[in-house]
């Protein structure tokens, strides 16, 4: 009937299917895991609160008006009372240029061309 010399094949089939399935898983739920180690930060300074950037505003009107705050110059004094009044400004202040837009264009390059004279380097333009 038996022969028990004879070597009985290992059926391996569903060992690798199970493996698989259990490889899978793994994959699946392993991103998944978050490790969360208790860490104790050192003490840092305080901070000072940033201060907002100091800014100048210069207004120019249709009619060659130029207003620096409240004060109220022509264009042809305002070149020399600027050079004379930016003395109380930090040069590393910006400078917000606002003039009306039926200026000629050689009226609103004078005024930028007076303030970068003076040494402001942040001058800019400002439109609507």
């Amino acid at each position: 009937m038996y022969d028990w010399d004879e070597q009985p094949d290992l059926n391996i089939t569903p060992f690798v299917d199970v493996m698989l399935v259990l490889m899978a898983i793994l994959m699946i739920t392993a991103p998944t895991v978050n490790y969360q180690e208790k860490i104790n930060l050192p003490q840092g300074t305080k901070s000072k609160k940033v201060h907002k950037e100091s800014t100048v505003t210069i207004r120019m009107d249709a009619k060659r008006n130029i207003y620096l705050g409240k004060e109220h110059y022509t264009l042809s004094n305002f070149r020399d009372t600027f050079m004379l009044k930016s003395k109380k400004y930090d040069l590393t202040t910006t400078v917000f240029i606002r003039a009306d837009e039926r200026l000629p264009y050689k009226d609103v390059i004078f005024l930028l061309k007076s303030v970068k004279d003076v040494g402001f380097n942040k001058v800019s333009l400002i439109t609507e």
